[in-house]
């Protein structure tokens, strides 16, 4: 099947029409009900919908973020897309094949080469140390000693505790036991990465650290992820594109800016009401295309406008724009700097 449009990456991930459905015989109501069943007769039928004819892709390398309150279906539709529950209906797609076509033994293989997960709760193993911990996946797998522990060390480095690997986890903070947890889902060098709510039990400055520890770990390693949050600040922070979600479906699904900018309902409206477009709206997005403007001052065109308000203190009317490569692509206005972070 076709997992690309013709000019945006590969798509990793593909789900098309998931449904999962709570109650007996949900299958079979489903098929009887038709395509697209109301709440009430769902409800009508005993079934309790968690997810609700979902449709949408993961790009190769991006990070996808699924985000919703509080029993939006968010957290069941990662576990769909995972296989640890069967969906109702619909199909899902990995890296080209049926993953819904494939033997249960099979998908386990899937899930532990190919697939890391990383939950809120951190799950280590209290009797084992870091470097155990984080050795477990591959032990699993049957990865030899030797290998298995090297590999640990690496991911144990990476994710910026080298020199704790024989400390047990009762000796980590909460930060660091994330970061255990992190580098023990990332030991398996998965193809796709989900985290589901991976920070939301920890401290707010120590949540807004491993927000940057996991910018920095992407910049690295360019993982297709799936990260589900109820934080907007959180999804805006890290999100290439973002799926919202109500009442088991997917609302609208955008960048952080088409989102904010052009919402697609009313309920993604008000989900977004309070967020501050200036920490959304990327410079590229505000600024006049052309040769850009005098003086020494310059900002990248993947800054946000609130990154680049700084540099308009010392009077500057306009700023010079440049690209990845540095070069000045056009200029970003005093005027428009104002109106995105004072006019709406």
């Amino acid at each position: 099947m076709p997992t690309s449009g013709a000019s945006g990456p590969e798509a990793k991930l593909v789900c098309r029409g998931l449904w999962k459905l709570f109650g007996a015989r949900a299958e079979e109501v489903l098929a009887r009900l038709g395509p697209q069943p109301s709440a009430a007769a769902l409800g009508k039928a005993g079934l309790v919908p968690a997810v609700r004819d979902v449709t949408l892709e993961v790009r190769t390398g991006e990070i996808f973020v699924i985000m919703g309150l509080s029993g939006s279906g968010k957290s069941t539709l990662v576990r769909l897309m995972s296989r640890l529950i069967e969906p109702t209906a619909g199909e899902v797609f990995f890296a080209g094949q049926n993953l819904r076509a494939v033997a249960d033994r099979e998908m386990v293989e899937i899930r532990r080469h190919k697939m890391g997960m990383v939950f809120q709760h951190f799950a280590l193993l209290p009797h084992l140390s870091v470097l155990d911990n984080v050795a477990f996946p591959l032990q699993v797998q049957g990865v030899a000693r030797p290998e298995r522990e090297e590999r640990a060390a690496r991911m144990i480095s990476l994710v910026g505790l080298a020199g704790r690997e024989t400390a047990m986890p009762r000796q980590l903070s909460g930060g660091q036991q994330q970061r255990v947890g992190i580098a023990r889902s990332l030991a398996v060098e998965p193809e796709l990465w989900f985290l589901d709510e991976p920070f939301s039990a920890l401290d707010p400055l120590i949540r807004r650290e491993m927000q940057d520890e996991f910018i920095r770990l992407q910049s690295v390693l360019k993982k297709t992820i799936v990260f589900i949050t109820h934080d907007f600040d959180e999804a805006i922070r890290l999100a290439d594109r973002i799926a919202i979600m109500k009442d088991g479906a997917v609302e609208q699904t955008g960048t952080p800016e088409e989102i904010v900018l052009r919402p697609a309902t009313d309920y993604v409206r008000e989900f977004t009401l309070a967020v501050p477009k200036a920490k959304v709206v990327r410079v590229r997005s505000a600024m006049v295309p052309g040769r850009g403007a005098g003086g020494a001052a310059t900002v990248a065109a993947a800054a946000t406008i609130a990154e680049a308000a700084p540099l308009f203190l010392d009077g500057a009317e306009a700023i010079a724009v440049t690209d990845a490569a540095g070069a000045v692509v056009g200029s970003l206005q005093r005027a428009e700097v104002v109106r995105l972070m004072f006019g709406g």
